[in-house]
């Protein structure tokens, strides 16, 4: 090939990439800047704090806040040692062949890809009805932990896999057990995979919506207890944006705070992640 061929082959390919980098960034740009400038406006401390007033088109997002907290801290309480404990027995107790292993694997598949609207009327039937938890905190983060499961457990699993199976084999050769070698080995190694799973899953739970209409409720007032029913950022947001004349402005202002919270939940954890890596990597 010329050099001159060569050159514009790789100008072309550079333009591209450029291009598909573009195409990716400037929708996140743009609904930033249309949150921004719509919302930021509304923003203050006593909009996060105070009580939504007149159907949320006027007052703040407290309740809504400290709601939201409540049902995502039911949901990570329920998904981090359920998630993190399947995905060690099938990373380090199965086969690959292993029947009950495809079995499982074959389900989380098919469960990451329901639709959540299904899941919000599993749980409003077995953990509102069944179980008697009625439209409450409880119902909607057991409700949550069965959607963000499946990526949680699938992707924790990969974070195990990568792991060099050399460190397995030198673990086993110095004479420490299985658990030993998880405790001191795997786990500290896969830590980084462990939180991008973690933060996948909670950023399903926090965005849910139609999930929680069926389990958590309506209810936009302080909740006294997990069995009282609450409102989240999402469902705020939708109420505020479909069922509420005027609501608009407090709308972009709730979802401002919602994708500030996203924000600060995935550099948080890129950072902790970073800092992980770099006290645990040996020295030259």
């Amino acid at each position: 090939m010329r050099p001159q061929s060569r050159t514009i082959q790789e100008d072309s390919t550079t333009a591209i990439m450029w291009a598909a980098a573009a195409m990716v960034t400037c929708p996140f740009l743009w609904l930033i800047g249309d949150l921004l400038w719509n919302g930021v406006n509304q923003l203050s401390f006593s909009f996060l704090v105070s009580a939504p007033l007149n159907a949320g088109r006027e007052g703040g997002i407290g309740p809504i806040l400290f709601s939201t907290l409540l049902v995502v801290g039911v949901c990570m309480a329920v998904t981090v040692p359920m998630g993190l404990g399947t995905a060690l027995f099938l990373s380090e107790y199965t086969r690959d062949d292993h029947f009950l292993g495809r079995l499982i694997r074959g389900s989380l598949d098919v469960l990451a890809g329901v639709p959540s609207i299904i899941f919000g009327l599993f749980g409003n039937a077995l953990f509102c009805q069944v179980f008697g938890l009625g439209f409450s905190i409880l119902s909607g983060g057991f409700t949550l932990a069965c959607m963000v499961l499946p990526i949680v457990i699938r992707t924790v699993e990969e974070s195990f896999r990568a792991i060099a199976r050399d460190q397995r084999l030198s673990a086993a050769a110095l004479g420490l057990s299985k658990p030993t070698t998880i405790r001191a080995i795997v786990l500290p190694a896969a830590m980084p995979g462990l939180l991008v799973g973690i933060i996948l899953g909670l950023g399903r739970a926090i965005a849910e919506t139609a999930a929680l209409i069926f389990t958590s409720g309506y209810v936009d007032r302080m909740p006294e207890s997990l069995m009282d029913s609450g409102r989240t950022l999402a469902v705020h947001i939708y109420d505020l944006a479909m069922n509420v004349a005027g609501g608009n402005p407090n709308a972009y202002a709730t979802a401002l705070v919602l994708v500030g919270l996203l924000l600060i939940i995935n550099c948080s954890s890129s950072w902790i992640a970073a800092r992980w890596t770099s006290f645990n990597q040996l020295p030259a």
